[in-house]
């Protein structure tokens, strides 16, 4: 719900703001957009499988759950990724290079993403790699156990490890050591705070929101990776479900979080979803503290 919710809510302000938006926001929507089609391709199978106690469907469901967890998972982390690398790019030049970052080479960025998603995704279903359900039994996966029993199962995950997962995290914890050592290196040669111009204090405020989606993101599949790889290496059966149930879940709540730090750090992204609750009529208060024109502008919203 928090997830369906909250991303749409994202998606609503950019329909709305679309003329306004600059291209590297482009992919903050893309983010929205692999996040709720994971909430509503997956979830709702997962819930049914819960209370049902047992999976659903057999193993063509089975295998479209993890088709729909690996696209979305892979799309998300590449994503990540290309913010990194675009925010890195802003930062570290002296000219206004977002500018140069048009909204046409943005989209041939996020369809490439989604193709390169797409193509590990469907790999399993060409022969190379395996789908499977997970140690618990009510959700499915990428065949961890595999690794040793045959050398396409090892191949697959070493590669889809080492192209999906490190060099993509790598990159984004490079690229973010990058920024703050240009940013540290920019606030010693100023000494007086308030000399600071108003577009590099923006661009640190953006810069920390998407350090922020970062951490969140893989700090969230961090346990579950811990998991998957101990299934890698010691039969599954040597841990509790409980302990392969809970990175999942936690896993999976990645998906809920932005549009929190959306809120937080975007003062536009607070306006819109303070219209959007007027408009509905919502009664929530809002999380803001220094909103007055804000609260205007809710109060001519609501009539």
């Amino acid at each position: 719900i928090l997830t369906i919710f909250g991303n749409s809510a994202v998606l609503a302000t950019a329909v709305k703001r679309s003329s306004l938006l600059k291209s590297p926001e482009l992919l903050t929507v893309n983010l929205a957009v692999a996040d709720i089609g994971m909430a509503l391709s997956m979830y709702p199978l997962a819930i049914a499988s819960a209370w049902n106690h047992a999976w659903l469907g057999g193993d063509a469901s089975c295998i479209y759950y993890a088709l729909m967890g690996f696209l979305f998972g892979v799309c998300s982390m590449m994503t990540l990724c290309a913010m990194a690398v675009i925010r890195f790019l802003v930062t570290s030049s002296s000219k206004p290079n977002s500018n140069n970052i048009t909204k046409n080479t943005v989209c041939i960025l996020i369809a490439f993403i989604w193709l390169y998603s797409l193509l590990w995704a469907i790999l399993p279903l060409l022969g190379w790699g395996y789908y499977g359900p997970e140690p618990f039994g009510i959700s499915c996966t990428i065949a961890w156990s595999k690794f040793h029993n045959s050398y396409n199962g090892f191949s697959f995950i070493l590669s889809m490890f080492l192209l999906c997962t490190v060099l993509p995290a790598l990159t984004i914890v490079a690229c973010y050591l990058g920024i703050a050592w240009k940013v540290h290196k920019a606030y010693q040669e100023v000494q007086n705070i308030d000399r600071i111009p108003n577009a590099a204090k923006l661009e640190k405020k953006l810069t920390l929101m998407a350090v922020l989606i970062s951490v969140g993101f893989l700090s969230s599949w961090t346990p579950y990776a811990a998991a998957s790889f101990w299934s890698i290496f010691n039969s599954s059966d040597s841990l509790q479900p409980v302990v392969t149930l809970l990175p999942c879940l936690f896993a999976k709540s990645s998906t809920a979080y932005n549009p929190f730090i959306y809120y937080i750090f975007s003062k536009a992204f607070r306006c819109e979803v303070q219209k959007l609750q007027c408009c509905c009529g919502w009664g929530l208060r809002s999380f803001s503290s220094d909103t007055s024109a804000e609260h205007a502008v809710c109060s001519v919203w609501s009539g």
